[in-house]
């Protein structure tokens, strides 16, 4: 990816219950937004009021289109699917609404951070993530830290921006819940809103990545456009999603963790007004090339 800083990496999305650089970065600033949604929100500072770049001429992923998930590798697009997430070192796909991922509140595999930006514990050493262990918790506590490591993302987006995707997920979203109490909700929330202004401002959508516990403030408070799901019929918050982004919800189950076929999911999530666009997926997001592979639109 163009001069990406922190690249990622193809990887498993396993759900655990409980993401152009600009000179605003670091700097005070007083914008006025018009939110996708007609509202009208001025923010004045630091960066940690309401979403401060304008959504109003991203474009959107259509309602009920079909949906493919490739982090696991880029691979042909299924028939029927048109909107397709990959990872940002691999290309958009030709003829879809791509959805760029990039991990943006835990660090990647081999990329070096300054040690300051990272949550330590007390003996020094930096926090990881439990079920990633070669993944550290971007230190997110301070309104600093923010700035600077949102100014680090920056590249990454604008990589996204650059590509050709109209769309970015920035992954971790709930890594507060696995920050031993170093930062809260409200930090991530504020963290959130500096990415998604960043996405708004090369003309990127962003999609809220998981987090039922954030309800309406991923929509009105960061400026998220729509949302990327896993599991959420597994975890029966489906309902929570699109409460709050109608049919823009995009939904991956996985073959080892169902709650009965996949039949059985997709019934499910059809009886829901208004229906998110639901797949299944193999755990590990393989190409269609692979053995393991397995794709079922719902």
């Amino acid at each position: 990816m163009p001069n990406a800083i922190e690249p990622t990496s193809p990887r498993s999305l396993a759900r655990v219950r409980s993401t152009r650089r600009s000179a605003r970065f670091g700097a005070a600033l007083a914008t006025c937004a018009v939110l996708v949604l007609g509202v009208t929100a001025c923010s004045t500072g630091s960066g940690d009021g309401a979403a401060s770049a304008s959504s109003s001429e991203v474009a959107l992923p259509p309602a009920g289109a079909g949906f493919d998930y490739q982090l696991g590798g880029a691979s042909a697009v299924p028939d029927g699917a048109s909107v397709v997430a990959r990872d940002s070192t691999d290309e958009p796909a030709d003829g879809a609404y791509g959805i760029c991922y990039v991990n943006g509140f835990q660090t990647q595999p081999g990329v070096d951070w300054p040690s300051d930006l990272l949550v330590r514990l007390p003996g020094g050493e930096p926090l990881v993530d439990p079920n990633w262990p070669d993944e550290h918790i971007l230190d997110i506590a301070t309104d600093p830290n923010r700035q600077a490591i949102a100014a680090r993302l920056a590249t990454s987006i604008d990589g996204c921006a650059d590509a050709g995707y109209q769309a970015v997920e920035f992954d971790n979203l709930d890594s507060w819940t696995r920050s031993d109490g170093a930062f809260d909700e409200d930090d991530a929330v504020a963290y959130a809103t500096l990415l998604v202004a960043e996405a708004h401002e090369v003309g990127l959508a962003a999609a809220q990545k998981n987090t039922a516990d954030l309800g309406a403030r991923g929509r009105d408070e960061i400026g998220y456009d729509f949302a990327i799901t896993e599991e959420c019929d597994l975890f029966d918050e489906c309902d929570t999603f699109t409460d709050v982004y109608g049919a823009l919800v995009f939904d991956v189950e996985y073959t080892d963790d169902l709650r009965g076929t996949a039949a059985e999911v997709c019934d499910r999530v059809a009886a829901l007004d208004p229906t998110p666009t639901t797949i299944v997926r193999d755990r590990d997001l393989v190409p269609a090339d692979d053995p393991a592979y397995a794709y079922t639109a719902c």
